[in-house]
């Protein structure tokens, strides 16, 4: 009987000293423990429920979230949440111990990830790797390809403009038939002069006059520049 109730006075203080002990430390603190224990005991979700309990914004925070990208990377394989926790890491604590780490996870995950939104299980992180530097190079190509087909889009209507104006400036000058029967007045010209320049003969005036509708009636309509049709 005796033993029996020293057994129990002992029970009572070793209960009494653990209470007194989680009493004594610091909330957060004894919510961090309590995570680690869970994480260690394979219970993921409630580890993960009291880690980010913990979570205040504070500098303390830095180690929380990369306690979470490692258990989100390595025992929930969760890329796309690991990588937000290493981004929270690195807001905080930019130039942290564990910096140079998290920023390792970070492009083991973005592979990751990238393996997982190809839908294709068989591609490794590698492969996926390889695959998307071939595709930021076909981008690069078809930017530089776009870019020269502008270009020498550019340059032949330049062309095309610069010959339509070579053409007008080597139309036929004044004094010279265009169009293959007509005729630009020059100065002193008449309408006999100009029968004479077609017909070797000043007997065609009247042809041409009225093949002009009579526009030229009068010999002081006839001027310089003037287009006479020759019928």
């Amino acid at each position: 009987m005796g033993k029996l109730r020293l057994l129990l006075i002992a029970g009572l203080a070793i209960a009494s000293l653990t209470s007194c002990n989680r009493m004594m430390t610091p909330p957060a603190t004894q919510v961090l423990k309590d995570a680690d224990a869970k994480m260690a005991s394979g219970d993921l979700l409630e580890a993960i429920t009291l880690y980010e309990s913990a979570l205040d914004n504070s500098a303390r925070s830095a180690d929380i979230h990369y306690k979470l990208a490692v258990l989100y990377d390595e025992k929930m394989s969760d890329p796309l949440n690991a990588l937000h926790h290493c981004k929270r890491y690195l807001t905080i604590a930019p130039s942290g111990a564990r910096a140079n780490e998290v920023k390792s996870l970070m492009k083991r995950d973005e592979l990751a990830l990238v393996t997982t939104l190809s839908g294709d299980s068989v591609v490794s992180r590698g492969e996926a790797a390889r695959l998307k530097n071939e595709n930021l190079e076909l981008r690069k190509e078809l930017e530089n390809r776009n870019a020269q087909i502008r270009a020498a889009t550019l340059t032949k209507d330049k062309r095309a403009t610069t010959g339509t104006q070579a053409e007008k400036d080597a139309s036929p000058a004044a004094g010279k038939k265009i169009g293959g029967r007509s005729y630009v007045v020059q100065p002193g010209d008449t309408l006999a002069s100009i029968s004479r320049k077609f017909y070797k003969s000043s007997s065609g005036w009247k042809k041409i006059r009225d093949e002009d509708g009579n526009r030229f009636d009068d010999p002081g309509k006839l001027k310089p520049g003037q287009t006479v049709t020759i019928p």
